[in-house]
């Protein structure tokens, strides 16, 4: 699991990571492996996984990987065929009809990865389909949402969530329904993403609508373990507003936004060196999953929220292709948390192994 350098919080003046880390293709490979290769990594919901055979899939920092429902339990692979890499299951969810049949060449698994039937393979000596089961992975959930990790010598999903689950504290979020999904490509490295998320210095320039909804004066930043959590409080002048003031961020993609009526759940997905694509999952209260103009309402916010982000984001990275930035410097009261995570990245990439 990647780690983080057991450094102090910034007091004074203290330099950022330097700009190569956001253009080395290589370091890029070495953060697939090491950060994400190493952590829990958010799949979705178990209520999208009522059934038998029921599955959800998503490709994370290149890697290809879907959950599965079988026998009341979750059962978690890498969506790769043992027999020359073909693909399981190419849709984002659906059913699989009790088995996994490679794309490719018809190989077909049982939902417990078990090699069932190598069709029309041939008599092979030395031929053993139990040599050939999927590439299996863990997989836990926390309050009903599915984690997966590559890695089989990671800590528990609750011991890493575990300050998340204190804040989060009697929210019932077992009620909530899986009520849309949106997805925004960002032309940037995921780590100008993940950082711009990681702090609210930025938002009375950037973001409009949400700064009159929530005191960014009154910003607060706090990191507990592997979660960041980000706090502003509601302005008592905000008519109905959509945000809650609370977000949370775990290691090493995942944002939790906290609606009044629920929360968003947003993947934030290398696909590239320069190319970042976000995954929002909206879980909403019921009575306002079925209300189309408050969804709508919050969608709108979002979208906006999420032009706003890509807009910066994409003229930061601009910058730093140029090649004049080098490096800056971290604002002690409002960066604590880009810190942070340049303190994970890091300690994951010096981490052994």
């Amino acid at each position: 699991m990647a780690r983080r350098r057991n450094l102090p919080p910034v007091t004074q003046a203290q330099a950022t990571a330097p700009a190569s880390v956001y253009r080395d293709p290589a370091r890029y490979d070495a953060e697939r492996r090491r950060v994400f290769g190493r952590s829990w990594l958010f799949m979705g919901h178990e209520s999208e996984l009522p059934r038998e055979g029921d599955v959800v899939a998503a490709t994370i920092a290149g890697y290809p990987l879907l959950v599965a429902r079988t026998g009341g339990a979750l059962k978690a692979f890498h969506n790769v065929c043992r027999h020359r890499a073909g693909p399981l299951f190419d849709q984002e969810r659906g059913n699989c009809g009790g088995s996994l049949t490679c794309k490719y060449h018809g190989w077909i698994y049982t939902l417990d990865g078990r090699l069932r039937n190598a069709r029309d393979f041939g008599v092979a000596a030395g031929f053993d389909p139990r040599d050939f089961p999927l590439f299996g992975l863990k997989v836990e959930t926390w309050r009903g949402f599915v984690f997966v990790n590559i890695d089989s010598e990671a800590p528990a999903l609750a011991d890493t969530l575990a300050p998340l689950d204190k804040r989060v504290g009697a929210r019932d979020l077992m009620r909530l329904v899986h009520t849309d999904r949106r997805t925004h490509d960002i032309a940037c490295n995921w780590k100008i993403y993940v950082e711009n998320y990681l702090e609210g210095y930025h938002i009375p320039l950037v973001h409009q609508g949400l700064s009159a909804e929530v005191d960014a004066l009154k910003y607060e930043v706090h990191v507990e373990g592997e979660v960041c959590f980000h706090y502003a409080p509601v302005k008592a002048a905000a008519d109905n507003a959509i945000y809650d003031g609370l977000w949370a961020f775990a290691q090493p993609h995942l944002g939790i936004n906290v609606y009044g009526d629920g929360l968003m759940m947003e993947r934030m997905l290398p696909i590239g060196l320069n190319l970042t694509r976000l995954v929002y999952d909206y879980y909403l209260v019921p009575e306002i999953a079925d209300d189309e103009r408050e969804r709508h309402r919050i969608m709108a916010m979002s979208g906006t929220v999420t032009a706003e982000d890509r807009w910066i984001c994409e003229r930061v990275q601009a910058n730093i292709e140029a090649g004049v930035y080098q490096a800056g410097v971290f604002s002690p009261k409002h960066e604590q948390g880009v810190a942070w995570f340049q303190n994970y990245v890091a300690g994951a990439l010096d981490a052994p192994g």
